[in-house]
């Protein structure tokens, strides 16, 4: 690409030789001269780190905040949602595949330009309250992430990230104060299910939820549940733990129904049975509130009271129909419910 179709790269460092180090996720990529990052969308241009993917914005929509998912960040409000083509994991699982692996699927990056002014422009006049950087991964466009987000916060606007977690601290020190919503994908918690269903690491992610967790950024988590590959009671005990123990039983863990996509169909969709079985294992963890994902109409997408159980927040689907809240408490015993503007 020309240099007036790329953006100067954030998080990098120069190295001898003219290579770079780009330090934005656990990659840590060094990149020759021409080459590029394992994500394929940062490449170095004569011993300069840039980004190739920050003038193609591939995917725009208004949705529900629900839909991210996040569940107790200003319920039933509208969030303008974006995306430029990118990952730098490579789930054989994708449900967002063609977009999500299309730099390595296909060598090409598809997109149209949008500013962080547009971008903010769009939102407003779709009486979205926040943006999402969503879809694939807000990581590799993090710069456009970056601008955007200081410019909606100027105009009132919240911002979230979707995310995988694979993301280094100093990139989310550098866009905490902008940041005010994340769902992070926990997608198991074994280090061979990162290697062999998404050629990652698993340590990475939990370092950044860790960091997420005592930060001012209000958190989420979900977790994909896909029959014979993470949903063993025991698996599913060690990620409510952990979410209970190290993060705080705040934290809202959405269990999803899986469906076979991209290159791996060797499990069928998931079971509601399971998804009803993951959910109690999070609530026996100590977790206040466990959803289900793909669950329409089940009884798990709404929200309940922790030490009531009355149901306060009435959700079929990503739509809100009543919320019961007052003043961010309770209806009925005035328990605080954890989030913002609940």
């Amino acid at each position: 690409m020309a240099r007036q179709d790329v953006q100067p790269a954030m998080h990098w460092e120069k190295l001898e030789e003219s290579r770079v180090h780009c330090y934005l996720c656990p990659w840590h990529c060094r990149i020759e001269p021409g080459d590029l990052g394992r994500c394929r969308v940062r490449q170095n241009i004569d011993g300069e780190l840039f980004s190739l993917n920050y003038h193609h914005v591939i995917a725009t929509n208004v949705d529900p905040i629900e839909k991210k998912p996040l569940f107790h960040f200003m319920p039933g409000s509208m969030s303008f949602s974006i995306a430029c083509p990118g990952c730098n994991l490579q789930c054989d699982f994708c449900q967002n595949w063609q977009i999500s692996q299309m730099p390595r699927d296909k060598g090409r990056i598809d997109g149209q330009p949008a500013g962080p002014q547009t971008i903010v422009a769009y939102a407003d006049r779709a009486g979205c309250r926040s943006i999402s950087y969503t879809y694939t991964e807000p990581t590799i466009y993090y710069e456009l992430a970056y601008d955007t987000s200081r410019i909606a916060h100027d105009e009132g606007l919240k911002n979230c990230f979707v995310s995988n977690g694979y993301i280094t601290v100093k990139a989310l020190e550098a866009i905490e104060p902008w940041l005010d919503a994340i769902n992070v994908d926990l997608k198991g918690f074994t280090e061979k299910f990162y290697r062999d269903r998404c050629g990652g690491h698993l340590k990475p992610v939990l370092e950044s939820l860790r960091w997420l967790a005592r930060s001012r950024i209000w958190l989420e988590v979900t977790t994909l549940v896909i029959p014979g590959q993470n949903d063993s009671d025991q698996e599913l005990r060690d990620i409510a733990g952990f979410i209970a123990g190290e993060l705080g039983p705040q934290v809202p863990w959405h269990v999803s129904r899986y469906r076979p996509e991209y290159q791996y169909d060797q499990s069928p969709p998931t079971p509601m049975e399971t998804i009803e079985n993951a959910i109690a294992i999070g609530k026996d963890a100590g977790l206040r509130y466990v959803y289900g994902g793909n669950t329409l109409g089940h009884a798990s997408e709404s929200t309940y009271c922790p030490n009531c159980g009355e149901k306060v927040i009435d959700r079929i689907g990503f739509s809100v129909r009543q919320k019961r809240t007052r003043d961010g408490q309770c209806h009925a015993c005035g328990t605080p419910i954890d989030g913002v503007e609940m």
